[in-house]
């Protein structure tokens, strides 16, 4: 701990030091910056950290004790007190404090703004006890296989610690990739191991792609709706997002053509598969002229490639990457939703020319993704565990969402509609004409029940009577209770469509 001390004439100086010292502490657990019950330091360290004898450390601390703001052990130390005394001292004259606001860069300002255009309809940050939330998006942490990667951990600490555990080249664990290689072949996705780059999760995909293609003023053609945390990224370097409405079967081609007769965006960004709000997967036939358009045009495309076994009843076509002749298209995968969040470890297929490229901005960003989780990742894999996990976890996944179907199905209200997923953790429900979701959520909210506002996921503002419903966190139980209360929310606001005057809690990042 450094304590500024002022010294005149050495320790006898106007003001002892044994009282700077004091003084200096009481400040520090009046602010809360030493909370109660921490252990101070003890007195011959602390008098080696700012240069004092010993002895005027301990009278501090038996001025702080017989004031009341520390307390003593005999053979423990001196802890802050858990109730501490009123303060009386004035507060010190306050320093003007640099305003780091003016400061910002555009792209900070940018993803600024975005976050507080985004806050009002952001996932509960706290919810009531008993609240059945649907505003997850993640897997269920109920689910993990902790204990089987645990294991797997240990073992790669023992024997690869020493390796893996100094900086790594930024590429990735050589197993791993050529284990990507080898996973990839399953969805038809031919990519040799120098053509994967491992990443922190599809977030820095995101990033590395838009730090190596994109200019302020640039264009990004998106789905619409789409996922908001690309639409950040894309906007916080600078990009105009271009939407492209949905169909059942995939973005509208009409639309995204007759864009493209207009405009020259830099790329697509789209989810093929297991739409993120919707659930819906493209078909064959879309992807197909997709790709003949995207030739055409020489449009490449970013594609969000959900885990190909996360579907629910026939197997989704290809990736777009599988269907890939000219190399227009980067392949962004990731082990969050399938194995655990926290990871953050995922990967981008891309031609040589530009994985090239991307590494460099990989480098410059964070050097390397941990080398230690990368190698457990590859030898979980490697004993076919994932393979286990994969199978369990969609048993269970597949259950909720037929069972969250048929209680839409059975109690909605007349004119409520919603998309049948066919594969992820989420559905898009649209609330008949004249009721918005914002005034919605606070009432069921009141209920127990809660969700994530569809205007989330719309890059030009709309989405007002849209709401993603996720049922992957949800207990099976639970799902019929809270659509329960969903639809009693809406049936009370088609009685009074007014708003409410409580508002709801807001703050948590959207999955």
């Amino acid at each position: 701990m450094k304590i500024p001390l002022r010294r005149a004439g050495g320790e006898g100086g106007r003001v002892p030091l044994a009282r700077q010292i004091q003084s200096h502490l009481e400040r520090l657990i009046r602010q809360g910056l030493l909370a109660p019950g921490v252990k101070l330091p003890a007195s011959r360290e602390l008098a080696r950290d700012v240069g004092v004898n010993r002895t005027t450390v301990a009278a501090a601390y038996e001025e702080l004790i017989a004031a009341g703001w520390a307390r003593a052990h005999v053979g423990q130390g001196t802890f802050v007190a858990e109730r501490v005394p009123a303060s009386v001292e004035p507060a010190p004259a306050a320093v003007p404090r640099l305003d780091w606001s003016e400061l910002l860069s555009r792209r900070a300002q940018v993803a600024l703004a975005d976050r507080h255009r985004r806050r009002s309809y952001s996932q509960p940050a706290r919810t009531a006890p008993g609240t059945i939330s649907f505003a997850g998006g993640m897997p269920d942490s109920a689910l993990f296989p902790t204990d089987a990667f645990r294991r797997v951990l240990n073992r790669v600490i023992r024997e690869e610690g020493r390796e893996l555990l100094q900086y790594y080249p930024p590429t990735g664990y050589p197993p791993l990739r050529r284990y990507l290689a080898a996973y990839l072949l399953r969805f038809g996705v031919e990519a040799h191991p120098a053509e994967i780059l491992i990443v922190n999760g599809s977030q820095q995909g995101f990033d590395l792609v838009a730090r190596t293609l994109l200019d302020p003023g640039d264009l990004v053609a998106i789905e619409q709706p789409s996922y908001p945390r690309a639409m950040q990224v894309f906007r916080s370097f600078g990009a105009e997002l271009l939407p492209v409405p949905m169909t059942a079967s995939g973005l509208s081609l009409f639309h995204l053509e007759r864009l493209l007769e207009r405009q020259a965006p830099k790329f697509l960004y789209c989810q093929p598969s297991a739409h993120n709000p919707t659930g819906l997967t493209m078909s064959l036939a879309v992807r197909q002229r997709l790709l003949e358009l995207a030739v055409r045009h020489r449009l490449p495309i970013v594609e969000d490639g959900f885990d190909g076994t996360l579907f629910y009843g026939e197997r989704p076509p290809g990736p777009l990457k599988a269907m890939d002749p000219a190399g227009l298209v980067v392949y962004i995968g990731t082990f969050s939703k399938i194995l655990f969040p926290g990871l953050r470890l995922g990967w981008l297929v891309a031609p040589p020319a530009l994985i090239e490229r991307l590494e460099m901005a990989k480098q410059l960003a964070d050097i390397h993704t941990s080398p230690l989780l990368q190698a457990a990742v590859y030898h979980f894999c490697e004993r076919r565990l994932l393979e286990r996990h994969q199978a369990r976890a969609l048993r269970e996944y597949g259950r909720r969402r037929s069972a969250l179907l048929e209680a839409l199905a059975r109690l909605m209200p007349p004119g409520v509609t919603w998309t049948e997923t066919e594969g992820g953790f989420s559905l898009l429900l649209t609330l008949p004409e004249g009721l918005e979701t914002g005034a919605l959520l606070p009432r069921a909210q009141a209920r127990g029940v809660t969700f994530t506002p569809g205007e989330a996921f719309f890059s030009d503002g709309g989405g007002e009577r849209s709401l993603r419903l996720s049922f992957s966190a949800v207990a099976l139980p639970q799902i019929e209770e809270g659509m329960k209360r969903l639809a009693e929310a809406i049936r009370e606001l088609g009685r009074h469509p007014a708003h409410p005057a409580r508002e709801p809690e807001m703050a948590v990042p959207i999955v």
